[in-house]
């Protein structure tokens, strides 16, 4: 005896007498002359090569649909042309999914970094094989994040209804568990019932049949006894379980189904045979044009769908500050110190690259890198920069006057922050719309500058 090796399981599963076939000519004799030798040997033959192949010939170990199922499954983790490969620990999202929308080559994943954690894809085979240059690499985090999202749109629906089915055939199968224990029950008391009429039907004198009968009567009421256990046991956890979740509440926990994916403690093997289910191949190509990095996921069915990702440039990663909160820190600067500029970073719900609150010295180190000038009251006063309030006093009106007329689009302005302030420039309330909203204000006297029709006012004539 030995333990089980991996060349001898192989052999089992993959063998069609495990799913109950008859096969023959599996293998087959060739010939080859090498350096004027004449060499012989055996090798496998392709199924469609084989002599015979006659399923249900005989009782199999399993059924000869689970036996092309798991042969499938084995030849789908082989990675080669036209197969993805098995899913393993990487981090690599789409491992053996890309395919070069230049050459057709299967992308390769590198993990480099210090701590060989940082993800990235090249189209590098060519180069190892016969020394081309490589057709293209990216960094791999934000493909695998766009498509996994794409993943999670997928699932959803589909999610919520396998959980509602698997919550009902839960129940359904507890439920039929108590049904068989009970049955089995009724049929162990009849049992019972009969061998005790047995005995006492028997001759006491025939001692023999007597005992037998006892001994078979005793076996019945133990058997009766360990059934209303078991029985008991199956009522009382049938009532101490939950009830099944609705269809409402599942809804409710698939809203939390990208939170779950994109956990850092999810299994990362589960998730890859997730997008393998879902996803038949996936072409990608880099437009250096435009910095985008261009995903067309085939999905399985013959869906397709188009990603376009911007592409990071040369010394970015993920930590660098977004490009919009860069060119909102450029339009408040006009107007606001670097305290200003970070307290409206911080109301507004923006992080810096590494995740922290902003504070005036990293204000002042983003102004620096990207040679943004400081806010001075001198340049703000030559250039007509203004804040709402300072507009709106210029210009004669209310506040919330002008920020209405600046939502209908009326009157220009920025507003980089959702709660951050408004950059109005000298010369738009200075123009010709901007004396139209004053005369118009002055006109109503004091009635509502925004038009509301249908509102009510008050007549007090009769009082």
């Amino acid at each position: 005896m030995h333990r089980p090796r991996y060349a001898g399981i192989y052999r089992i599963v993959t063998n069609p007498a495990y799913g109950g076939a008859y096969a023959y000519g599996r293998s087959g004799v060739y010939t080859e002359f090498e350096e004027g030798r004449r060499r012989q040997g055996s090798r496998r033959r392709p199924r469609e090569q084989w002599l015979a192949l006659i399923p249900g010939t005989h009782a199999g170990y399993v059924a000869w649909a689970e036996f092309e199922r798991v042969g499938a499954m084995i030849a789908s983790n082989h990675h080669g042309a036209g197969r993805s490969g098995a899913p393993k620990r990487g981090a690599a999202l789409l491992a053996g999914l890309l395919r070069c929308g230049r050459c057709g080559r299967k992308l390769m994943v590198h993990y480099t970094g210090r701590g060989r954690d940082m993800l990235r894809y090249s189209c590098a085979r060519g180069r190892l094989d016969t020394a081309e240059p490589t057709c293209i690499a990216f960094g791999g985090s934000p493909v695998d994040r766009a498509v996994g999202e794409r993943v999670v749109q997928v699932i959803q629906p589909a999610a919520i209804e396998a959980a509602v089915r698997a919550s009902r055939a839960a129940a359904r199968a507890g439920d039929e568990v108590q049904g068989a224990l009970e049955r089995e029950l009724e049929a162990a008391r009849y049992a019972a019932h009969r061998t005790h009429k047995q005995y006492d039907a028997s001759d006491p004198e025939n001692r023999l049949v007597a005992a037998d009968l006892e001994r078979r009567w005793n076996q019945c009421l133990e058997a009766v006894q360990a059934l209303e256990a078991r029985l008991t046991e199956r009522r009382a956890a049938n009532q101490s379980a939950a009830a099944p979740a609705t269809p409402e509440e599942f809804n409710a926990l698939a809203a939390d189904l990208e939170a779950v994916w994109n956990h850092p403690a999810g299994d990362v093997r589960l998730k890859k045979r997730i997008v393998r289910a879902l996803v038949e191949e996936i072409i990608v190509d880099v437009d250096a044009p435009r910095g985008e990095i261009v995903v067309v996921v085939h999905w399985q069915g013959g869906v397709h769908t188009e990603i376009r990702l911007p592409r990071r440039r040369r010394g970015q990663n993920r930590t660098h500050t977004s490009q919009e909160t860069v060119a909102a820190v450029g339009i408040l600067a006009r107007i606001g110190s670097d305290d200003v500029i970070a307290g409206a970073l911080n109301r507004s719900g923006v992080r810096t690259g590494r995740g922290h609150r902003w504070t005036r010295e990293r204000v002042s180190a983003l102004r620096s890198h990207h040679q943004i000038p400081r806010h001075c009251e001198e340049t703000q006063e030559r250039e007509g920069w203004l804040t709402l309030t300072q507009a709106a006093h210029r210009l004669g009106i209310s506040a919330r006057t002008l920020r209405l007329a600046v939502e209908r689009g009326e009157i220009p302005a920025e507003h980089p922050l959702t709660d951050g302030p408004w950059v109005f420039n000298r010369r738009d309330v200075e123009s010709e719309a901007a004396r139209t909203l004053y005369d118009r204000v002055r006109q109503r006297n004091g009635q509502a500058v925004v038009p509301t029709n249908g509102q009510a006012t008050f007549d007090f004539s009769s009082t």
